[in-house]
């Protein structure tokens, strides 16, 4: 087993460039990480990564030998989902992300009903609105709304999201209704984290900048502030649907709705999909009522 030493911790350094974030994604300290590193330096008779206060990269060495560890542990891998397949029942680990609100709304029940299913799992879901490096912490997948950024992971979309832009009927009974885009800088716009709003018009995608009295960093205190008639929002379907289905907040501006955007689930593109996450996958498509977009259709989405 001496050959193997080391190896888990340098693809590991390799892929996080960093011996601290290395030892958080095995599990182990800093320290041990840079013990088996070291050793291993020396077993192989060569310098595997430049180290400075600031930054740790790999070596031209450290590369070739980077290629054929990352082969060899992602055989092991295949081997071990081979054996673990066997079992009907998805068992083990599994752990994944997925942005706060969205998730405590409509991840988690789902989540919750696939662990009562499969109660052999043990799965770790994290809400975080931060980007998580999946690779470097060892996630299984994360939740993306809305339009991905270029990345190295594979992607899926799961479901869409629709943007309503609503107002309360007081609010719009002492104001009016803005027919044109135009108008919208004549009402009060309830601003979250961004100030454009997204539409479409002619075709053509617009990013309107608006203003208001009001900003809130949460979904739920802006539609609050809209039944309250305070002024218009735009906020997801998954804030406003009950609200707009009851009443109590109108659409406005419906022929100029922004297209759907989507509702994805990413992972590193050097994983392959075991069982149990393609299973979860098509749990939170069917549970997202969209079970149509999820045929095998993954796209790689490269920087």
């Amino acid at each position: 087993m001496a050959k193997w030493d080391g190896v888990s911790e340098f693809v590991a350094v390799a892929e996080a460039e960093s011996f601290t974030a290395a030892g958080n994604r095995l599990g182990i300290s800093t320290a041990q990480v840079s013990r088996q590193i070291g050793a291993l330096e020396t077993r192989l008779g060569v310098k595997l990564f430049y180290r400075t206060t600031r930054k740790v990269s790999i070596t031209d060495a450290g590369q070739v030998y980077y290629n054929h560890c990352r082969q060899v542990l992602d055989a092991l891998a295949d081997a071990e989902r081979a054996v673990t397949d066997l079992h009907q029942t998805p068992r083990g680990r599994l752990n994944m992300t997925a942005p706060v609100t969205f998730g405590e709304s409509r991840i988690a029940p789902l989540i919750n009903d696939f662990v009562a299913r499969y109660p052999d799992l043990e799965v770790t879901l994290k809400l975080t609105n931060q980007m998580v490096d999946l690779v470097a912490e060892s996630y299984d997948l994360a939740i993306r709304l809305g339009e991905l950024d270029d990345s190295t992971m594979m992607a899926r979309r799961l479901a869409a999201r629709t943007h309503h832009t609503c107002a309360s009927p007081d609010y719009l009974a002492g104001h009016g209704a803005p027919y044109t885009l135009s108008e919208l800088d004549q009402h009060n716009c309830l601003q979250g984290t961004l100030n454009t709003w997204r539409f479409q018009e002619d075709g053509k995608a617009r990013h309107i900048r608006v203003k208001g009295n009001l900003r809130c960093n949460s979904g739920w205190s802006l539609v609050d502030a809209a039944l309250k008639g305070i002024g218009i929002i735009q906020l997801p379907d998954y804030y406003v649907h009950s609200e707009i289905d009851t009443g109590r907040l109108v659409p406005v501006l419906d022929h100029f709705r922004a297209p759907d955007d989507g509702i994805w689930a990413i992972y590193p593109h050097n994983r392959h999909l075991s069982p149990k996450v393609r299973l979860l996958l098509d749990h939170l498509g069917e549970g997202l009522g969209k079970a149509q977009d999820m045929t095998p259709t993954t796209a790689r989405f490269a920087k």
